[in-house]
């Protein structure tokens, strides 16, 4: 039994459509089609300084430029010891490519998480209003939610087809990634809101 106030919520989120992210958000073209995924995290690109974002999947580790979707490395045979998070206890896995031998936290299957928010105040929620299919909200309000969707809160993704793995921020708040068990989607913005 729910109460009236968790039906309203319900209600709520059940309400609104999927919409494009607001402003600077961009996403990438279409969704990275990733079989078996099972987790993703984030780090930096030595040279570029760009975001990256690795991913683990039964089929080996990725490692893809957060901007253009491009794959910079692909290691289809990693070590057994470190080839799922669950071996590290930081929830790690060795990046390949130009992260060799730098260990990346990896949230998903085998649990930790990415960041639910950015320095200059996106928060980022998964509701499960018709569990178990969740979605993913973005929010400009520090996550009030309140108001109908698309004013200071935008529901951008919602996973029928593939079960959630994770969904967050990159520590630089310039990368948004939500990740299921087939594909990855990703948002990115040029910078930081002017003044935070």
């Amino acid at each position: 039994m729910i109460t009236e106030h968790q039906q309203r919520l319900r209600e709520h989120y059940l309400a609104a459509a999927v919409m494009s992210a607001p402003a600077p958000w961009q996403p990438l073209s279409s969704s990275i089609a990733i079989g078996g995924l099972l987790g993703v995290g984030f780090a930096i690109h030595p040279e570029s300084r760009r975001d990256l974002v690795m991913v683990v999947s039964s089929a080996g580790h990725g490692l893809f430029d957060s901007v253009t979707g491009e794959r910079i490395a692909r290691d289809r045979d990693p070590d057994p010891a470190g080839s799922t998070p669950d071996a590290h206890p930081d929830l790690a896995c060795p990046g390949p490519g130009p992260l060799a031998g730098t260990p990346v936290r990896i949230a998903g299957l085998f649990g930790g998480g990415l960041h639910s928010t950015t320095p200059d105040g996106w928060t980022l929620d998964v509701v499960s209003p018709d569990w178990p299919h969740d979605r993913v909200i973005l929010s400009a309000d520090g996550g009030a939610n309140r108001g109908p969707a698309g004013g200071t809160w935008w529901h951008v993704f919602h996973s029928e087809r593939s079960e959630l793995r994770a969904a967050g921020f990159s520590p630089s708040g310039l990368t948004l990634a939500v990740a299921t068990s087939s594909d990855l989607t990703l948002w990115t913005r040029p910078e930081l809101n002017a003044g935070d």
